[in-house]
C-alpha cells in the first residue's frame, strides 16, 4: 500500500465510469487495473457493472451469480464479491432468449423485447440501490459501461451507460481501441451521436492496445484534443500474453495458445467451441503450462488427433448438443477415441452431454427439443428442472477415481476447489458393463458431503460439475503428468501457481496505467490526491 487511506469511512463513494466505443475495446481489464491502482494507493475500492451480458459468469462466496468480469475486478480490489457489483446479469440462451439474473438469482427467461418493454422500465431502482450500497462502503467505485454510449436504439432505456452517469454523477472515460484500426473515427464519431449534455460527462479519453511508436500518433492526439477540447488521458500499450479471465467469447477468435510450449508441444488439447459456450476460461491454467497446446476448434475438421478433448459448459446444452452434431464433432470424437490414448473431459453442460439422454420437458434451458440422446459416453441421465444450483464447493479426490495422476501428492489427498453453475440434475444409471466411478468427494458450505463427477473404465472418459478444475495446481499437475506418461514423456515436477499468477498480472496492467495514464488527472474527477 503506497499510501494510507485519505478519506473517512463514511458518506458517498466518487464513482469514475469506464465506457467504450465498442464492445471488447479493453474496458474490463483498465477497469480491473484501475481498481488495482486505488487499492494499491489505499483506497478501498469497489467495481460496479448495473447490467453485464455474458455466459462467463463468476460465484460469489453466498452462492449467487455475477458477471465474471466484477467477480475478477472484485479480486483485483482484494474484496469479495457481492451481487451488489452486478446486479443485473443476462445470460443469451437463443439467438432471440436470455435468462435474467437479478441479484445473483434467476428472475425468469425473456425475449428481447419482453426484457426492454417489461422489465427494462423498473430496473433503475434495482441498479441504483445496489450502487448506492457499494457508495457508502467504499472510497472510490469504478462503474463499467457496456457495448457503445452511441446505441440509438437503446438509449432511451438505457441503465448501464449515459443514463447511469447522469444518475451517479459520475465523470466518464471513453476507450477505444487502436488495434482495430479508425481509432479518431471511433471517438469522434461516438461522441457525435452523444446529447450535448452526455458529451459534457467525458472527461477524458484512453486509447488502448497501441503498439508502434507513440511520436507517430502524437499529431493525431493533438487534432483530437482540439477537435473535441477533451484531454487524451493516456495511450496504454498493446500487453502482450495477459492472463486475466475474460467473460466475452468473442475473445476466443485469437485465443488459441501454445502456452509456454514450443512448436511441437508435449500434450494438444482442443476445446469444442460451440454457439453458447460459457465458463471457457475453466481451461485458462492449462493455456498457461508448460508444453502445453490449447486449441479452439468450431469445425470437425479442425479436431485432429489431440490427446484431450474437452466439450466446455454451455448455457443450452441440447442445443449445443445439436450443433455438435450437424458439425460432424459425434464422429469426429468417436474416431478419435477408438484411434489412440486420447481423454475426453467435459464440464458442466459438456459432462451433460456425455451421458446417454438428455430431458428438457419446460424449456427451462432449451426452445429446440425437449429431449435428446447424449454422446453415450457415460451411463447419465440429465433432467432440467427449474432450480439453479449455484455453489461454491471443496473437497479431494476420490482414492478410486479412474482419473489418471501422476507424480505429486498421493492420489486421495489431493485437494479440490470449485463452484458449480447449472441448472439440470445429472443422475447414474444401471451400468452392469462398465466400470464407473465417482471422481470427487465434495463439501459444501453446510457440511454436506457427496461424491461428485464420473469417471469410467481407465480414466480415458470422464466429467464434472466442478468448473475451475484445472484451477487446482495440484489435480492439474498430476493430471497433465498422467497424460505424459502415457505418451512415455517424462514429467515435470513444475506448475503454474494460478493465484499468485493472477496476482501477478494485476500487478502488471496497474504498473502499465501508473505508466500510461495521467493518474494525477484521473484523480482529480475523483476529488482525491495521492
Amino acid at each position: 500500500m503506497r499510501h494510507a487511506l485519505q478519506e473517512g469511512s463514511g458518506g458517498s463513494a466518487a464513482v469514475l465510469m469506464l465506457q467504450g466505443t465498442a464492445s471488447d475495446v479493453g474496458k474490463s481489464v483498465i477497469t480491473a487495473a484501475l481498481c488495482r491502482v486505488f487499492m494499491q494507493d489505499g483506497f478501498r475500492t469497489a467495481p460496479f457493472k448495473s447490467q453485464n451480458m455474458a455466459l462467463n459468469s463468476y460465484v460469489t462466496e453466498d452462492g449467487k451469480e455475477i458477471g465474471r468480469a466484477q467477480g475478477m475486478q472484485a479480486e483485483a480490489c482484494g474484496i469479495v464479491a457481492t451481487t451488489d457489483m452486478n446486479p443485473i446479469l443476462i445470460k443469451p440462451t437463443g439467438d432471440m432468449h436470455s435468462q435474467i439474473v437479478v441479484h445473483g438469482r434467476p428472475l425468469s427467461n425473456m425475449s428481447a423485447s419482453d426484457y426492454r418493454s417489461k422489465y427494462l422500465p423498473t430496473a433503475k431502482e434495482t441498479v441504483m440501490e445496489a450502487l448506492g450500497r457499494l457508495r457508502s462502503q467504499y472510497d472510490i467505485v469504478v462503474m463499467e459501461g457496456a457495448g457503445s454510449p452511441a446505441e440509438i436504439n437503446l438509449k432511451d432505456r438505457d441503465i448501464v451507460n449515459m443514463n447511469l452517469a447522469g444518475w451517479a454523477d459520475a465523470p466518464v472515460l471513453l476507450v477505444a481501441d487502436i488495434d482495430r484500426g479508425g481509432v479518431f473515427a471511433f471517438l469522434v464519431g461516438t461522441l457525435e451521436l452523444l446529447e450535448p449534455h452526455e458529451r459534457k460527462r467525458v472527461k477524458g479519453f484512453i486509447i488502448n492496445k497501441f503498439r508502434g511508436d507513440l511520436s507517430l500518433l502524437q499529431p493525431g492526439l493533438d487534432w483530437l484534443e482540439e477537435r473535441t477540447g477533451i484531454p487524451v488521458l493516456g495511450v496504454l500499450p498493446y500487453i502482450p500474453d495477459m492472463r486475466l479471465e475474460a467473460e466475452d467469447s468473442v475473445v476466443l477468435e485469437s485465443r488459441t495458445r501454445a502456452g509456454l510450449a514450443s512448436i511441437a508441444p508435449d500434450i494438444d488439447i482442443a476445446v469444442i467451441r460451440s454457439p453458447r459456450i460459457s465458463n471457457f476460461t475453466d481451461v485458462d491454467p492449462l493455456m498457461a503450462e508448460a508444453g502445453v497446446s490449447v486449441r479452439f476448434v468450431s469445425r470437425a475438421e479442425e479436431l485432429g488427433m489431440p490427446d484431450v478433448i474437452i466439450l466446455p459448459g454451455t448455457k443450452n446444452t441440447i442445443g449445443d448438443l445439436g450443433f455438435l452434431r450437424e458439425q460432424g464433432f459425434e464422429t469426429a470424437i468417436a474416431h478419435v477415441m477408438c484411434n489412440g490414448e486420447a481423454q475426453l473431459v467435459g464440464i458442466c453442460g459438456g459432462y451433460q452431454m456425455l451421458g446417454r439422454t438428455l430431458s428438457d420437458p419446460n424449456g427451462v434451458e432449451s426452445t429446440e427439443a425437449a429431449e435428446a440422446e447424449g454422446l453415450g459416453y457415460l451411463p447419465l441421465a440429465t433432467v432440467f428442472a427449474g432450480d439453479k444450483r449455484t455453489v461454491r464447493v471443496s473437497g479431494t479426490l476420490l482414492a478410486e477415481c479412474p482419473v489418471r495422476i501422476e507424480a505429486g501428492s498421493p492420489e486421495a489427498s489431493l485437494p479440490i476447489e470449485g463452484y458449480e453453475i447449472h441448472m439440470g440434475t445429472t443422475q447414474t444409471l444401471d451400468h452392469p458393463d462398465e466400470q464407473v466411478f465417482p471422481l470427487f468427494e465434495i463439501q459444501e458450505a453446510n457440511g454436506v458431503s457427496k461424491p461428485e463427477g464420473c469417471g469410467a473404465g481407465s480414466g480415458r472418459v470422464w466429467g464434472t460439475y466442478l468448473h475451475g478444475v484445472f484451477h487446482n495446481d495440484a489435480f492439474r499437475s498430476g493430471w497433465l503428468n498422467g497424460i505424459r506418461a502415457v505418451k512415455g514423456l517424462a514429467q515435470t515436477g513444475t506448475t503454474v501457481a494460478v493465484k499468485e499468477l493472477k496476482e501477478q498480472e494485476f500487478d502488471r496492467i496497474a504498473a502499465t496505467v501508473r505508466a500510461h495514464l495521467r493518474m494525477d488527472e484521473i484523480y482529480g474527477l475523483l476529488g482525491k490526491s495521492i
